[in-house]
């Protein structure tokens, strides 16, 4: 059981920006990082792409926005690990996230999305509700020897 434990990340990546379209990116990148993650063996969490789920909480919502962040700390609190994605920069609720680590001792790795450029490319006009599809990845689970 503890070893199981020890692969529960937090998963830091942007999520609001300047606009829809950016923010969309964002929601697709997240995505890609949580996919990126798994690849890797961990179990991580987004809280940023659960808590602003439809019906769930709103982020244009500053009191909404930090009761979804808030809660995402809580529960990094578990973690061992907090991994922060920064191909898109680092944003006020990563801050947020990477500070409360810092006080809780805990370990934060700083990472890349492999074949960034590449998906920028292919995430351009993506509806976020449809998805980037990861077909160089797709199967691969099974083949990995965590």
């Amino acid at each position: 059981m503890s070893s199981e434990l020890e692969k529960l990340v937090i998963i830091e990546s942007p999520f609001r920006g300047e606009n829809y379209e950016e923010t969309a990116i964002n929601i697709i990148y997240a995505r890609a990082c949580v996919h990126d993650s798994l690849l890797k063996g961990e179990f991580p969490f987004a809280s940023h792409l659960f808590y602003t789920q439809d019906g769930i909480l709103d982020d244009k919502t500053e009191e909404e926005r930090m009761l979804g962040i808030n809660a995402g700390v809580a529960w990094g609190k578990i973690a061992k690990k907090r991994i922060v994605y920064q191909d898109r920069g680092i944003s006020t609720g990563m801050k947020y996230g990477i500070k409360a680590a810092e006080k809780e001792g805990q370990l934060i790795e700083y990472r890349n999305l492999p074949n960034y450029e590449e998906f920028l490319k292919k995430s351009k006009g993506i509806n976020p509700r449809q998805g980037y599809e990861f077909k160089e990845h797709n199967g691969k689970f099974s083949e990995n020897k965590f």
